[in-house]
Formats: C-alpha cells, sequence, structure tokens
C-alpha cells in the first residue's frame, strides 16, 4: 500500500509554499482544490486535461512536499485536499493573498 509523506505544520516554510506555488500550472491546481473544498482526484483537479500523468504526478508531489496538500489513496486513485487550516495557523492570510492576485 502506497503512503504518502506530509510535513508537519511545524516543518512547512514560507520559501518552501512559496517555490511550489510560483509555478502558474501548480497554483491553478491549488485553486480548484480550494474551490471544490474536498478530496478531488488528480485528475478532477487538474486545470489541464492533456497534461502527460507523469507531470501532473510530479506537480502534485511537490505542492505535497511543501505541505499545501495532504493526500490519500482511494482505490487507484490519489485524492488531494488543501491543509488551509494548517496553512492559515503558521501564515495567517498567505494563500487568501496570494489566490486573489493570481490569474
Amino acid at each position: 500500500m502506497v503512503r504518502f509523506v506530509h510535513p508537519s505544520k511545524d516543518d512547512i516554510t514560507l520559501s518552501g509554499l512559496l517555490e511550489a506555488l510560483a509555478d502558474p500550472l501548480r497554483l491553478k491546481i491549488l485553486k480548484t482544490l480550494i474551490e471544490q473544498k474536498g478530496f478531488l482526484s488528480c485528475c478532477q483537479s487538474a486545470p489541464c486535461p492533456k497534461i502527460a500523468k507523469s507531470t501532473l504526478s510530479n506537480h502534485f508531489r511537490i505542492l505535497r512536499e511543501s505541505g499545501l496538500i495532504r493526500m490519500s489513496k482511494k482505490g487507484v486513485e490519489n485524492h488531494s485536499v488543501v491543509r488551509l487550516e494548517e496553512i492559515n495557523e503558521k501564515f495567517p492570510g498567505l494563500l487568501k493573498a496570494i489566490l486573489k492576485h493570481a490569474d
């Protein structure tokens, strides 16, 4: 069984979050996850269905390793949810400010 490694809230860094969100595709993925307010599979939260699965997996890995999302295995799919409460506790208003200015 696949076990995903997620950083603890204390290990989440501002530079790690900003680096992960510097990519426009990852920013769109995060925005989709926040808008849907629930666990979504990688395919459901991908902003462009023509992205190669390996590329999409890499983007989700970066989001997970930075501490932005939590992933779990549901059958053959990986479901993701934004760690919004934890991020807001550590960096109040950060995601809201970033997403406000994202196109």
